[in-house]
């Protein structure tokens, strides 16, 4: 584990770029929230941008102010349908478009701003993002910010795809949610490969055993000050709110539990540990995880979509399920969803894309297209 900090000058003009990797539901709430006691450190609730790159062609070429102007209008209106708000935090688009329309375009660099901002005004020195899906778009992050660390969060794969089995924000199948995995951690290899300085790896289970030596690790990496208070929550006001809104955060108010390592050993059949086994079983021996199987299950083409199927059917129930169990959690997760869908639509009506227009482009989005983060 590189404990290697490379943390930004104390007199610099801006607070330092830390991104979090590889894949959501790895307790990364639980060391964000934390590490937001410190004044020294700013990460708000992610935007989780991938859910805007399968429409980014159609905004065209982005050298183009026209077109470039729109896609920060709608990722600064990304940002104020955001499911958890940034805390006394308005973006002016015309003020972001015109303080960055000389620099490299990009996506991640109006996302970047608008978070070094908000950085800004919190006097924070470091900032990180906790969108952890965007370790695919390391390589072009790095372009735009040549100074950004990575903490990557390892977790073991069955307790994770356990966790993600049952988020609306994955697949309703252990198979497909196992891949998921393998790809993000295959991206986080690259990034370690290519920028080995620059990322400190971290178990989530030695959080669950020892927050402080975790949390310690954490901040002298970063550059910033380990603080006590970061040992107990239940003093983070956004722990508490979040909780309320959403069963996927609903324990992260309370200290965690390290027994809860090993729920997945009741979440998951003898046949899913198997599969999550054996193709993850590199990554399970590097990062010494012990395996319960042979890890010897065959996986087929025709598992994959038998896969798609028992996830689409998961999801369906998962939909109606939150919507009558949590109202304010199904409203807000449809409102980014709508929001999205909404862009799209706007955008492929722009461009000529046919159909009957906007109305009919919304229609045949599936909100699961674009979901709110973990």
């Amino acid at each position: 584990m590189s404990t290697t900090p490379n943390p930004a000058p104390a007199d610099s003009k801006r607070p330092h770029p830390v991104m979090m990797i590889p894949l959501r539901r790895c307790g990364s709430h639980a060391l964000r929230l934390r590490l937001n006691l410190s004044p020294q450190f700013y990460s708000p609730y992610p935007l989780h941008i991938v859910d805007l790159m399968p429409i980014l062609p159609l905004y065209g070429d982005l050298q183009d102010d026209r077109a470039y102007f729109r896609l920060v209008v709608d990722v600064v209106g990304l940002q104020a349908v955001s499911m958890v708000k940034w805390q006394q935090v308005v973006f002016d688009p015309v003020e972001i478009f015109e303080s960055i329309r000389h620099q490299p375009r990009s996506v991640h660099r109006v996302v970047w701003e608008l978070l070094l901002r908000a950085g800004e005004r919190q006097g924070a020195r470091v900032v990180m993002d906790k969108s952890l899906d965007s370790v695919h778009y390391a390589d072009e992050l790095m372009r735009l910010l040549p100074d950004m660390l990575f903490v990557n969060v390892v977790r073991d794969p069955r307790a994770q795809v356990a966790s993600m089995n049952r988020a609306i924000i994955h697949d309703f199948d252990t198979l497909l949610n196992t891949r998921t995995w393998l790809a993000a951690h295959r991206a986080a290899d690259a990034v370690m490969r290519h920028y080995p300085r620059r990322v400190l790896t971290i178990r989530y289970e030695d959080f669950l055993s020892n927050q402080e030596a975790t949390l310690r690790t954490l901040c002298d990496f970063m550059g910033i000050d380990f603080l006590p208070q970061m040992l107990d929550v239940g003093n983070s006001v956004e722990a508490q709110q979040i909780a309320q809104l959403s069963a996927l955060w609903s324990s992260n108010c309370y200290a965690p539990i390290a027994a809860h390592a090993d729920k997945f050993k009741h979440q998951l059949s003898g046949e899913e540990i198997r599969v999550i086994e054996t193709l993850t079983r590199d990554y399970m021996q590097r990062y010494g995880y012990t395996l319960m199987t042979e890890a010897d299950a065959s996986v087929t083409d025709s598992h994959q979509g038998e896969a798609l199927q028992r996830s689409a059917a998961g999801r369906s129930q998962a939909w109606h399920d939150i919507e009558q169990n949590n109202f304010r959690d199904f409203v807000l997760r449809r409102c980014r969803a709508d929001y999205l869908a909404q862009v799209r639509a706007r955008l492929e009506a722009h461009a000529g894309g046919g159909g009957s227009g906007a109305a009919a482009a919304l229609d045949a989005l599936d909100p699961a297209t674009f979901e709110i983060s973990d």
